[in-house]
């Protein structure tokens, strides 16, 4: 497949997302009229019994054997040409087919049924009273998620992947918060002053190996994997997902410029701060989650939950991240 039409099933992805729901659908930061728990009403696959995200309940997991190492092809390298940052006013996306050679960044192996080609990344948040993951471990949930999204390379188009149960693979990452900035993710922070609002976009000054984003490669081994959905509109079931169990650490600075930068679409004379762009945990119907060979499936407690990153301003620690202007 060339790079025109590359760029073109990603940049469709958005828009089928957005009209195959039906209608208007928001989170409840924004209105609970048009939130998660009204998704099923716009498009009835989000009332199904595949549902992403999920509670990922250790204590319940089976060790598979067969889920080794995921080789991660093309990580490695910052491919040329550009990436482009979005606010498509749910998220900020970051679509990975703009550069030469990005067709070669893809998975396989690991369990996954087949190879799958990567296509966009986004973020899911929180707000200064709370934290923001979709999924979350033992009940927890952390701060912020990352996916990355891709598309099984047997399919030429998301449409004709959301025929298929293996469709999609999506990687999930949680992240916590520190004092210090993480340098890898200084690019895509500064550069969400320029995406503010719905429709913004902007090349990034440079791309990257995606493997910067992710925990150290060691820990790339300890992984929960099941068979879930999108977790926006239309909710289709047909992705093969993958939670990392080690988390990315960011400062404090760098989770607030996502909090205070970025804005929903305007609902009003003033716009409305994009917090809170997560779904809720959905139930499992029966689904098995398997725990990867090195993966904690010990039945760890459900211990406290974990104070809001915001609220950790007030602890007696330096700031020593500065936030981006």
């Amino acid at each position: 497949m060339g790079a025109p039409r590359l760029a073109l099933t990603f940049l469709t992805l958005p828009l089928v997302v957005r009209a195959a729901a039906g209608g208007q659908w928001c989170y409840d930061s924004q209105d609970p009229k048009c939130g998660p728990s009204h998704w099923k009403e716009l498009k009835a696959t989000c009332g199904g019994s595949q549902q992403s995200p999920i509670d990922i309940e250790r204590r319940r997991l089976r060790r598979d054997g067969r889920l080794g190492d995921i080789l991660f092809e093309g990580y490695d390298q910052a491919p040329p040409g550009k990436w482009r940052l979005t606010n498509d006013g749910h998220t900020v996306l970051l679509g990975l087919q703009g550069a030469a050679a990005a067709e070669h960044i893809s998975i396989r192996g690991g369990g996954l049924p087949g190879t799958y080609r990567a296509l966009q990344l986004h973020f899911h948040w929180g707000s200064p009273a709370g934290n923001g993951s979709e999924h979350t471990l033992d009940g927890r949930q952390f701060p912020m998620e990352l996916h990355i999204v891709h598309i099984n390379v047997n399919y030429r188009t998301l449409a004709e992947a959301k025929g298929h149960p293996n469709g999609l693979a999506v990687l999930g990452f949680f992240f916590t918060v520190s004092d210090t900035d993480n340098s890898n993710y200084n690019t895509i922070v500064a550069a969400l002053r320029n995406v503010s609002h719905q429709g913004d976009s902007v090349d990034l000054a440079s791309t990257f190996p995606l493997s910067n984003l992710l925990p150290h490669a060691g820990q790339l081994s300890k992984y929960y994997r099941y068979q879930g959905s999108l977790t926006t509109p239309d909710c289709s079931e047909v992705v093969v997902w993958t939670v990392f169990e080690e988390p990315v650490a960011v400062s404090r600075a760098q989770l607030g410029a996502f909090v205070s930068t970025v804005h929903f679409p305007a609902a009003g004379s003033a716009p409305l701060k994009m917090t809170n762009n997560f779904r809720p945990p959905q139930p499992l119907h029966g689904r098995r989650v398997r725990a990867s060979r090195l993966a904690s499936a010990s039945g760890a407690a459900r211990g406290a939950r974990p104070l809001p990153w915001a609220l950790l301003l007030l602890l007696p620690l330096p700031l020593l991240g500065a936030r981006p202007s």
